[in-house]
């Protein structure tokens, strides 16, 4: 068999796995909110995230575009194969590690250095599409900064708008009300995260000449699609409790206005073609709504240990990422 073939394949298997892996690793931040204030029962909420991620995926291929070509050039890519693979292997790595220990990182963050990395170490700094990446980057720094400042809104109106109202009556109101922001954000993350593996796929075919266009094949898509629906299947625990009882005690006002926050900031990302980090929005979005409500309420410490982990991952991930490409160059 080809080598180039076998590489193409091994590289589908491990973009597929990274999918599967982003299911349950960053799915749980679109329905912790429901969950926790019990809204929606753990299974009914899976089963929903499930359903609309892969409706969201089948939906757009901007952000795969984006992904595909903005930060490295697949065209003129030196071991295009090995930097891709190398770049998967470390992001799905970094994501397994931080699930283990239930910190929400940024799939986006792990993937995006690691595609760097891997490409650094195979032709230098040189090989980045500079404009491309530093769009990129900007969309991953600004968007949770975003999401603080819309969340904060958004809680801050619903205060004035139903002060008055019966509290009873209104949390029961809002709980059935987060079901539908439980669907929507959840379809909106698949419009923009399982993009993100399309768009690396699709960057695999096009270094091996097995395509010679950005847009994203059909069948690519829906296997993207439905390694994510089946990943979100599986749940992602430890995610689902950090972010949604750690951060802050969360009610049913406050879980609807962090998913109408969480879900615009990604939807709006992926109708500009920008890849964001959908972990990093909803728990923005979380922690701007719980300092509308009480500042002391927030639980700042989770909150700092988030801030540090989201800080460290672009660096880590391409670090290792160009060690793996390294070793991998040394085999091949």
């Amino acid at each position: 068999m080809d080598g180039f073939l076998i590489l193409t394949i091994l590289i589908v298997v491990m973009a597929l796995a990274f999918d599967f892996i982003n299911g349950f690793h960053d799915t749980a931040n679109a329905i912790a909110t429901s969950v926790s204030t019990k809204a929606l029962k753990p299974r009914h909420a899976i089963i929903l995230a499930a359903v609309m991620n892969f409706v969201g995926a089948m939906t757009f291929t901007g952000v795969a575009k984006t992904i595909t070509k903005d930060i490295v050039d697949p065209f003129t890519l030196e071991n295009g194969s090995l930097v891709i693979l190398a770049a998967l292997i470390s992001a799905v790595f970094w994501n397994l590690l931080t699930w283990y220990y239930g910190i929400p990182s940024s799939s986006s963050h792990a993937l995006i250095g690691s595609i760097a990395g891997a490409a650094i170490a195979a032709a230098g700094f040189a090989s980045l599409n500079y404009q491309g990446f530093l769009k990129i980057i900007q969309a991953l720094i600004f968007s949770p900064i975003i999401a603080f400042v819309f969340g904060f809104i958004v809680y801050s109106i619903f205060k004035v708008v139903f002060k008055n109202n019966n509290l009873t009556k209104t949390n029961r109101n809002f709980r059935i009300f987060q079901i539908f922001t439980a669907a929507l954000q959840s379809y909106t993350h698949g419009t923009n995260d399982a993009q993100k593996a399309m768009g690396i796929i699709t960057m695999a075919l096009i270094a091996n000449n097995y395509v010679t266009s950005t847009d994203i094949p059909f069948w690519v898509q829906f296997s993207c699609a439905l390694a994510m629906g089946l990943g979100t299947s599986v749940g992602g625990w430890k995610i689902i409790k950090t972010v949604g009882g750690k951060i802050m005690k969360i009610r049913p006002v406050n879980g609807v206005a962090a998913d109408l926050t969480g879900a615009m900031i990604i939807f709006g990302s992926t109708l500009i073609h920008l890849p964001v980090s959908t972990t990093h929005v909803i728990s923005s979005s979380i922690l701007g709504v719980g300092s509308a409500h009480r500042l002391k309420g927030v639980k700042w410490g989770t909150a700092q240990r988030m801030l540090i982990t989201w800080v460290i991952t672009l660096p880590i991930s391409a670090t290792i990422a160009g060690l793996i490409y390294l070793l991998l160059n040394a085999i091949f």
